[in-house]
């Protein structure tokens, strides 16, 4: 199964929501990390050790962060995109199918967007 790392500023009611579904899933909030208020370059250098795909609604810089690293030739084991303007009902539904079809690795280097539709 995949693993995750939510950015602080990701959503805890999607959160919440996931974990209530799949009590398995295995999702880090930065916030409980020692990067809680760090830059997003360090956000993603530790995604990367810990092999974590990251949520995020930080379309604005994180996503360019991400892209930068891939260009370097950095490992960057995915980010993805959710949108603050879906409902927390449909974003949950998306991360639990991406979290139980996916294997991992398989999205080295990319930024996927929710929705999935």
């Amino acid at each position: 199964m995949l693993r995750f790392a939510a950015d602080e500023n990701f959503n805890n009611d999607i959160l919440d929501g996931v974990i209530a579904r799949e009590a398995g899933i295995d999702i880090v909030r930065i916030q409980d990390t020692e990067l809680y208020s760090k830059e997003d370059v360090q956000v993603l250098e530790w995604t990367a050790r810990e092999n974590r795909l990251l949520l995020t609604h930080d379309a604005s810089t994180m996503t360019h962060y991400a892209y930068e690293r891939v260009r370097a030739g950095k490992p960057m084991p995915g980010v993805i995109e959710v949108s603050d303007e879906l409902t927390i009902g449909s974003v949950i539904q998306d991360l639990l199918l991406l979290a139980g079809a996916s294997n991992e690795g398989e999205w080295e280097g990319q930024v996927i967007y929710l929705p999935l539709r």
